[in-house]
């Protein structure tokens, strides 16, 4: 766990002022380094963590605009803020979505039966699919998709005419933080690199990481 001690300093005749911090890395160091925290730093650290100002903003307590104002040096912050901020930031720094991710995607076609798209579902132990037309994501089959449209034909019909909405997708970079509120409204989220879908993250996923 990372511990921090705060101080202000400032820097020879620098009209800008800088919060440092010294983090202790292993309880078994004695010493630690110091790093002066400014607000260009911050932005580095939450884009690093996958974070939007948004969201930094709503993890920490803060309003969005505040958020802004630190990160563009238009306020100096108390340390109590910067302490709030930077746990948020290393907290979201522990694990990215690359992490827990589950690779080899298994992708259906728009016009592949159901059939064939639910013994998919059996075979692999899996509740959804997402539906790709090519290069381009079009939807997601999912269990509840195949319940609600049960018919005395639905063997016969095709994933693009169960289909909901895609799933969301996030980069593998983000912070797991980032993805639990979505997975509470979606049964997974896809993980991209660049634009290829690299990975799957589902609930299960996500409880893995409990402990």
């Amino acid at each position: 766990m990372l511990r921090f001690s705060f101080f202000a300093k400032s820097y020879g005749v620098c009209t800008s002022k800088y919060i440092s911090y010294c983090i202790d890395l292993n309880t078994e160091i004695t010493g630690g380094y110091f790093l002066a925290i400014s607000g260009s730093l911050i932005r580095k650290l939450r884009i690093e963590a996958g974070l939007t100002q948004k969201r930094l903003a709503e993890l920490a307590g803060f309003s969005q605009a505040h958020i802004a104002k630190i990160e563009e040096g238009k306020v100096d912050p108390r340390l109590s803020t910067v302490n709030r901020i930077l746990q948020v930031l290393t907290e979201g720094k522990q694990k990215k979505c690359k992490d827990i991710m589950t690779k080899g995607v298994i992708i259906a076609k728009p016009n592949e039966s159901i059939l064939k798209i639910s013994e998919v579902m059996m075979r692999q132990a899996i509740s959804q699919l997402p539906v790709m037309n090519g290069s381009k994501l079009v939807g997601t089959v999912t269990e509840e998709n195949i319940i609600r449209n049960l018919s005395s034909n639905l063997a016969e019909k095709k994933a693009k005419d169960v289909m909901d909405l895609p799933l969301p997708s996030v980069q593998e970079e983000t912070a797991i933080d980032s993805i639990r509120p979505v997975l509470e409204k979606h049964q997974g989220v896809l993980v991209n690199r660049g634009r290829e879908i690299v990975g799957i993250i589902t609930r299960s996923d996500l409880l893995k990481t409990i402990g």
